[in-house]
């Protein structure tokens, strides 16, 4: 038995940015940053982790 059944489509961009689509047709971008992108060193556009949504969601 199912109580929700999340339906959300998640791409690659390029490198480590994510592009998820909602339900709803809204697009959330999502990456690495700060001391992550740092230890990898990784030189791409500082973009939210997925857990960063996570905690402000639970916040919110």
């Amino acid at each position: 038995m199912s109580l929700y059944d999340s339906v959300v489509r998640v791409e690659k961009v390029q490198g480590t940015h994510r592009r998820a689509t909602l339900p709803t047709g809204q697009a959330i971008d999502f990456g690495v940053h700060g001391p992550i992108a740092a230890h990898f060193r990784l030189q791409e556009e500082p973009l939210p982790l997925p857990v960063d949504y996570i905690v402000a969601s639970t916040a919110g």
